[in-house]
C-alpha cells in the first residue's frame, strides 16, 4: 500500500480530483488521472476496473468498496446487462448524472452532453432517507466531508452535481461540455440510426454517434419532440431565494436553520415580520450549506408597496421580467427577511455571487408546474428503434416548498434506468412503455411514509422501493399511441392531444332530475311535483325532499299552518346545516319563482349527492356519496364561533366565572338562533329591486350561479369573500363577522370583542363541535379557549369568567387532585398541590414523541447515529452544526442521562433529538405546503370553472331563438360545472379540516414548551403571577387536547362510517 507521502503523479491526481470544487478542476485533475495510467476518458465501466486496478493508492481503496459493492448487486449482471445498448443524456443536472451512473453500471455506453460549462446553483436540496443512504453508497462522504452533517438532511444543487460528475466519470461516462442538444437526426435508410442534432458543430466522433436510448435531463423548458405535458396551476405564487456567503465562524455555525414556516398555521411569526419590517410572507426556510440559503413566498402587494416590482403586471412573466424588478429593492427584501428570521445572529449578510457574478438573490413564479403525461415514448423509422425517457424537470417539474425534487427524480432516475434494462433484455416495446407508465404513476404518490421502509434495499428493481407493486396498472394496449413508427422525412409530433381531464360524471339531464325528485317526494300530503319551478313555490315540496333524506328534520305534521316563505326558509337552513348543500337561492325567490335556473342548479346538488342513497328510516349517513361531512363539521365550527361572540357582545364579562367543567354537555334539541349582525350591510340601491341571489351583498355586481357563495342568507362573489384587513380570501371554519362593522375577516385578524381595529390580537379557535353534531339534529353551544392574546395574570374580571372543558378519563385522573376553582373573593387563588406538577412534570418527560425522541427507542437512534458517523477515513474536513437546544429541553434530557448513569450517550441523544425534532418540523411544514398548494389549485380551478358557467347562464337566460336542444346541451353543461364546484368545494373543506389539525399541533407544541418553563422553575421561586400563569396555560394546553381529540373522534367516526357504508354495498 501507498504511503500517504506518496510522490506518484496518479496518487496526487487523484487527490485533486477529490478535492476538485470546481466543474473545470473535476475533468482536469481527471484527465490528468487517466494520463498517468495511460488510459482514456469515457471508456465505460472497462475503464473503472482499469483505474481501480491500477491505482493501489490508500486513499482510493474505501471508495473502491462503495462502488464495488454497489455495482456487485444482481440487478446490474457484473456490468452485463445492457452491453449493447448505447444511450444518450442530454443535461448534467443531478436528475441527469444520477440517470447516467446507473446506466453505466448497467454495462451501457454513456454519452453525455451538457450546454453548461459550469456549476453555480448554490441554491440547497431538501434529502430524503433514501436519497441519503444512495449518495453515501456511491462515496459522497469521501467527495464532500460536509455531507448531512447538520441538524437538517439538505445538499447544495453544485456540491451534489459535483459528487456525481466524479462517480460519472470513474465509471466510464462519456462527457461533453458546452454543447446544446437541439433535436434528433431520424436514420437515412435501413442500417443507420437515430443521431443527435447539436450546436455548435461537434467533433466527428460525437456528430455520428448512433444511440438506441434517449434520456432527456434538461429541464421543464426543454421537452423532447412527441411528449406532450400538462399545465398545473394554481393562485400567484412568488417565490425568492437568497443566497448569503457562508462564513463558517462559530458564531454562524450556532445559529439553527429553519426547516420551514408556514403561515397556514404560524401566523405570530409572520405578524411580527410584517409588524417588523413590512414584509408579508406565506413561508420561509433557512439552510445551511456552502451558502446560507434562504427561499420564501412573497405577497405581489408587498413586493409593489416596497417597491421590490416597478408596476403589476397581469402577464407573470412581465410582472418578473429583469426590467420590472428593482435589484436593490429585491436585495433589501431577502436581506431583512433573512435577518428577522435568524434574529440578527448571522451578523452582516453578504451576498453570494452567481454565475454572472451578480449578488446570488432572485424571485421567479410557481403559480403552474408543467407534468408530462407520459414518461416515455418510441419512435421507429426504417426499423431503427430509439426508446425516449424523461427524467428531472421535464418529467415533473416539483414544488419546491414540499422538498420532492431530488428524491423523485432519482425515483424517475432508477425507473428509467429499469425501462432500459428491459429494453435491452428484448422486453415487447409495448410491454416496456406500459410498466414504466405503472411506475410513473406511482411518482407523485410516493413520500418517505409510504415507501419501503428498508432503504439499504433499495436498488434498480422497483419492487425494492415500492410497496404493493402492480407493473401491470397500465396495460400494453393503452399506450399504443405512444409508439410512433415515423413514415416521413422528420420525425413528426404524436397525433394524441391533450383532451383534458376527463368529467367526473354525469350530472344527469333535466328530466331525469325531475323524475328522482317526484320518486323521493312520493306520499307526502299536499306534495305534487310535476316541474322544477312551480312545484317548490309553497315549500312543502322541498321540506318533504329534506325530511326524506333525514327523517328526523322538518316532520310534516310541524308545517301545518306555517306559510310558504318559513317553510322554504327552514328547509333551506335544514339542508345546509345538516346535508351539506349550500344555498344558491335565497327563499323569497324560491317562493316567487323568479329564479328557476337556480333552482334546478340547487336540486342537482341533491340529486348528484344522493341519487345512490337507498331509502331509509334513519338519518343520512356522513358517508353517503356526494355529502362531505367535513362541510358538515365545518359548518358547525362556524356557527359555534357566531354564537360565542354573540354571547360575548351581549353578556356583561366581568358577570362570569371561570371553572373547570368535567361533565359532558347534553345536546339540546333546538339550536340557537344565530342574532343577525347589529350593522347591517350597505349594497347599491339596485339591490332593492332584484333578488337577494342577484347581487354581491358586498360589491353590488350581478352574482351568476356558479359565482354564489352563501353566508348567513347573504351571497357573495367568491372573489369578494375575502378578509377585511388583508384581503386573503376566506376559507370554511377561518373566518368570522364582526358585529361592529358588519366586515369578514379571518380569524388571524378578527377584532376582540373590546376592540374595534381589525389590526387587533386574533381571537382563540372555538372549541370544535363534537363528531355526533355533525349529523345530529341541532347541536348546544360548545365553549370557546382563553383567548390567546390575554395577559398571563389574569384580572379580577377574567377570573370570574365560566368555562367549560371536556376532559377524557384519563384526564379526569390526573387533573382529579388539581383545584383550579378559585373563589372570585379570594385573592390570589389557591395554590396547585404539588403532586399535579410532579405528575405533569413525569408526563412532559416521558412525551419526547413531539419532540422526535421516545424513550423506548434510545437504542435504535444510538444505532442509527453510529451509522450515520463515517469512518475516519471518510470524515475528513466534516463539521458537526454546533446548534444549541431550548435551554429547558436540553435539562431535562440532561437529567434524564444523569438519572440512568448514562452520561457518555448524552451527545448521541442530543444531536438524535435535535434531528428528529427539525424532522418533525420539516413534517409539519411540507404538510402545510402541500394543502396550501391544492387550496390554491382548487381556487384556480373555481375560477375557470366560474368563468365557463358565466358564459352558459349569460347563453342560457338570454332572449335568443337558440334552439330547444341546444339550450338542454347547455343546461346540461351548467349542471356538471355546478357538480364539478361542488365536489372541489367538498375537497376544500376536507383540506381545512387538515389545516385546523395543523393549527391545534402547532399550539399545543408551543403550550408544552411553555409550560415546560414553568414547570422546570423552583417552587420557592415562583411568585403569585407566575402560579396563575402557569395555571392558565396548563388550561389552554388542555382545551388543545381537547380539540385535537375531537377532531380524532371525527375522523374515526367517519372511517366507520365509510366502512359500514362499504361493507353494505358489497352486501
Amino acid at each position: 500500500m501507498a504511503s500517504p507521502t506518496s510522490t506518484n503523479p496518479a496518487h496526487a491526481h487523484f487527490e485533486s480530483f477529490l478535492q476538485a470544487q470546481l466543474c473545470q478542476d473535476v475533468l482536469s485533475s481527471f484527465q490528468g488521472l487517466c494520463d498517468a495510467l495511460g488510459l482514456e476518458p469515457g471508456g465505460g465501466l472497462p475503464q473503472y476496473h482499469k483505474i481501480k486496478a491500477q491505482l493501489n493508492y490508500w486513499s482510493a481503496k474505501s471508495l473502491w468498496a462503495k462502488l464495488d459493492k454497489r455495482a456487485g448487486q444482481p440487478v446490474y449482471q457484473q456490468g452485463q446487462a445492457c452491453t449493447g445498448t448505447k444511450c444518450l443524456v442530454v443535461g448534467a443536472g443531478p436528475c441527469g448524472l444520477r440517470t447516467a451512473v446507473e446506466l453505466a453500471l448497467l454495462g451501457a455506453r454513456v454519452v453525455l452532453v451538457e450546454k453548461r460549462t459550469k456549476f453555480s446553483r448554490h441554491n440547497v436540496l431538501h434529502l430524503w432517507p433514501f436519497t441519503i443512504h444512495d449518495l453515501r453508497a456511491l462515496g459522497a462522504k469521501k467527495f464532500y466531508g460536509r455531507f448531512c452533517t447538520g441538524t437538517l438532511d439538505h445538499i447544495s444543487i453544485r456540491q451534489l452535481q459535483l459528487l456525481l460528475l466524479k462517480v460519472a466519470l470513474l465509471l466510464g461516462v462519456e462527457i461533453h461540455w458546452g454543447v446544446t442538444f437541439t433535436g434528433l437526426q431520424a436514420p437515412a435508410g435501413k442500417g443507420s440510426g437515430w443521431r443527435a442534432q447539436l450546436q455548435p458543430s461537434s467533433p466527428a466522433q460525437l456528430a455520428n454517434y448512433e444511440f438506441d436510448v434517449l434520456i432527456s435531463a434538461a429541464g421543464g423548458k426543454f421537452i423532447p419532440e412527441g411528449f406532450t405535458v400538462r399545465e398545473m396551476r394554481g393562485k400567484l405564487a412568488i417565490g425568492i431565494t437568497a443566497n448569503f456567503v457562508n462564513g463558517r465562524t462559530v458564531e454562524e455555525t450556532q445559529v439553527p436553520e429553519i426547516s420551514g414556516v408556514a403561515r397556514i398555521y404560524n401566523q405570530k411569526f409572520f405578524q411580527s415580520l410584517l409588524k417588523a419590517t413590512g414584509i408579508d410572507l406565506e413561508n420561509i426556510v433557512y439552510y445551511k450549506d456552502d451558502t446560507h440559503y434562504f427561499v420564501m413566498t412573497a405577497k405581489k402587494q408587498c413586493l409593489l408597496r416596497l417597491g421590490v416590482l416597478r408596476q403589476d403586471w397581469p402577464d407573470t412573466d412581465r410582472l418578473l421580467s429583469s426590467a420590472n424588478v428593482v435589484p436593490e429593492a429585491l436585495q433589501r427584501f431577502a436581506r431583512a427577511a433573512a435577518d428577522f428570521a435568524t434574529h440578527g445572529k448571522l451578523g452582516n449578510l453578504e451576498f453570494a455571487q452567481d454565475a454572472r457574478g451578480r449578488p446570488d438573490v432572485c424571485a421567479f413564479d410557481f403559480t403552474s408546474m408543467m407534468r408530462a403525461d407520459s414518461s416515455a415514448r418510441i419512435q421507429e423509422k426504417h426499423g431503427a428503434r430509439l426508446l425516449l425517457g424523461l427524467v428531472g424537470d421535464c418529467l415533473v417539474e416539483p414544488f419546491w416548498p414540499l422538498g420532492t425534487g431530488v428524491a423523485r427524480g432519482f425515483l424517475a432516475a432508477f425507473d428509467a434506468a429499469w425501462m432500459v434494462k428491459r429494453w435491452a433484455e428484448g422486453a415487447a416495446p409495448l410491454e416496456v412503455l406500459a410498466e414504466r407508465e405503472s411506475l410513473y404513476q406511482l411518482l407523485s404518490q410516493t413520500s418517505p411514509e409510504n415507501m419501503n421502509r428498508n432503504v439499504a434495499q433499495y436498488g434498480l428493481d422497483p419492487a425494492t422501493r415500492y410497496p404493493n407493486l402492480n407493473l401491470r396498472a397500465v396495460m400494453p394496449n393503452q399506450v399504443r399511441d405512444l409508439y410512433d413508427v415515423v413514415t416521413k422525412e422528420s420525425v413528426r409530433k404524436s397525433d394524441r392531444t391533450d383532451s383534458g381531464t376527463p368529467s367526473t360524471g354525469s350530472a344527469g339531464t333535466q328530466e331525469d332530475l325531475l323524475h328522482w325528485c317526484q320518486e323521493q317526494t312520493a306520499g307526502y300530503p299536499g306534495v305534487h311535483v310535476t316541474d322544477l319551478s312551480s312545484s317548490w313555490s309553497d315549500g312543502l315540496a322541498l321540506c318533504a325532499l329534506v325530511h326524506r333524506l333525514h327523517p328526523g328534520l322538518l316532520d310534516p305534521s310541524e308545517l301545518q299552518g306555517v306559510g310558504a316563505l318559513e317553510a322554504t326558509a327552514r328547509a333551506l337552513k335544514a339542508a345546509e346545516h345538516e346535508l351539506g348543500i349550500a344555498p344558491v337561492l335565497s327563499a323569497q325567490a324560491v317562493v316567487a319563482g323568479s329564479d328557476p335556473l337556480g333552482l334546478i342548479a340547487y336540486l342537482s346538488h341533491f340529486h348528484s349527492a344522493f341519487k345512490s342513497t337507498p331509502h331509509s328510516p334513519g338519518p343520512v349517513s356522513q358517508a353517503s356519496p356526494g355529502t362531505s361531512s367535513a362541510i358538515l363539521f365545518l359548518g358547525k365550527l362556524q356557527r359555534t364561533l357566531q354564537r360565542t361572540r354573540a354571547k360575548e357582545n351581549g353578556e356583561d364579562a366581568g358577570g362570569k366565572k371561570l371553572r373547570l367543567e368535567v361533565e359532558a354537555e347534553t345536546p339540546s334539541i333546538e339550536e340557537p338562533s344565530i342574532p343577525e349582525p347589529s350593522a347591517p350591510l350597505t349594497p347599491p340601491s339596485q339591490n332593492q329591486e332584484a333578488g337577494a341571489e342577484d347581487l354581491c351583498a358586498l360589491c353590488g355586481q350581478h352574482l351568476y350561479i356558479l359565482e354564489r357563495v352563501c353566508v348567513d342568507g347573504q351571497f357573495f362573489h367568491r372573489s369578494c369573500f375575502c378578509c377585511h384587513t388583508c384581503e386573503a380570501t376566506l376559507w370554511p371554519g377561518g373566518y368570522g363577522q364582526h358585529p361592529g362593522d358588519a366586515h369578514f375577516y379571518c380569524l388571524q385578524h378578527l377584532p376582540q370583542p373590546d376592540h374595534k381595529d381589525g389590526s387587533d390580537r386574533r381571537p382563540e379557535s372555538p372549541e370544535l363541535p363534537t363528531p355526533g353534531e355533525s349529523s345530529l339534529p341541532a347541536g348546544t353551544s360548545t365553549p370557546t379557549a382563553p383567548q390567546e392574546g390575554a395577559s398571563p395574570v389574569r384580572s379580577p374580571s377574567q377570573t370570574k369568567s365560566r368555562r367549560r372543558i371536556r376532559l377524557s378519563s384519563l384526564e379526569r385522573q390526573r387533573l382529579s387532585s388539581l383545584n383550579i376553582t378559585p373563589d372570585s373573593e379570594m385573592e390570589p387563588p389557591p395554590k396547585p398541590p404539588r403532586s399535579c406538577l410532579v405528575l405533569a412534570r413525569e408526563a412532559l418527560e416521558g412525551s419526547f414523541v413531539g419532540w422526535g425522541m421516545p424513550s423506548q427507542t434510545l437504542q435504535v437512534h444510538e444505532a442509527t447515529e453510529e451509522e450515520e458517523n463515517p469512518s475516519s477515513s471518510e470524515g475528513e474536513g466534516e463539521e458537526e452544526e454546533a446548534v444549541a437546544l431550548d435551554s429547558d429541553l436540553e435539562q431535562t434530557l440532561m437529567t434524564l442521562a444523569k438519572n440512568s448513569g448514562t452520561m457518555d450517550k448524552y451527545p448521541t441523544w442530543r444531536r438524535t433529538l435535535l434531528r428528529r425534532a427539525k424532522e418533525e418540523e420539516m413534517k409539519r411544514f411540507c404538510k402545510a405546503q402541500a394543502i396550501q398548494r391544492r387550496l390554491n389549485e382548487i381556487e384556480a380551478a373555481l375560477r375557470e370553472l366560474e368563468a365557463e358557467g358565466v358564459k352558459l347562464e349569460q347563453a342560457l337566460r338570454s332572449k335568443s331563438s337558440s334552439p330547444e336542444q341546444q339550450k338542454k346541451f347547455w343546461l346540461e353543461q351548467l349542471l356538471q360545472l355546478v357538480q364539478k364546484k361542488n365536489s372541489l368545494v367538498a375537497e376544500e373543506a376536507e383540506l381545512m379540516i387538515m389545516v385546523q389539525e395543523l393549527n391545534l399541533e402547532e399550539k399545543q407544541l408551543q403550550l408544552d414548551q411553555e409550560l415546560r418553563g414553568y414547570l422546570n422553575r423552583e417552587e420557592a421561586l415562583k411568585t403569585a403571577a407566575d402560579q396563575q400563569a402557569e395555571e392558565q396555560v396548563l388550561r389552554k394546553l388542555v382545551d388543545v387536547v381537547n380539540q385535537r381529540d375531537t377532531l380524532i373522534r371525527f375522523q374515526e367516526e367517519r372511517r366507520l362510517s365509510e366502512l359500514a357504508s362499504g361493507t353494505g354495498i358489497q352486501g
